[in-house]
């Protein structure tokens, strides 16, 4: 996953806020890494329609072909 990447929410781990729960398929883009409890790495993604900016575990997400 890069930078500037389209994205699809694909699934959640763990419980999140509805904010978060809210962006379940919907589509955003890449615009930063994150460090996540020392043992992996988070992306940032922001969303087109709100702007809504939140981190995923990059399991939860899916490319997407735009």
């Amino acid at each position: 996953m890069e930078i500037g990447q389209k994205v699809r929410v694909r699934r959640l781990r763990d419980r999140s806020p509805a904010s978060v729960i809210g962006c379940l398929g919907k589509i955003g883009t890449i615009k930063a890494y994150k460090m996540v409890d020392g043992s992996g790495v988070g992306v940032v993604v922001q969303f087109d329609e709100d702007k809504f900016t939140t981190w995923f575990f990059e399991d939860e997400l899916e490319p997407v072909n735009a």
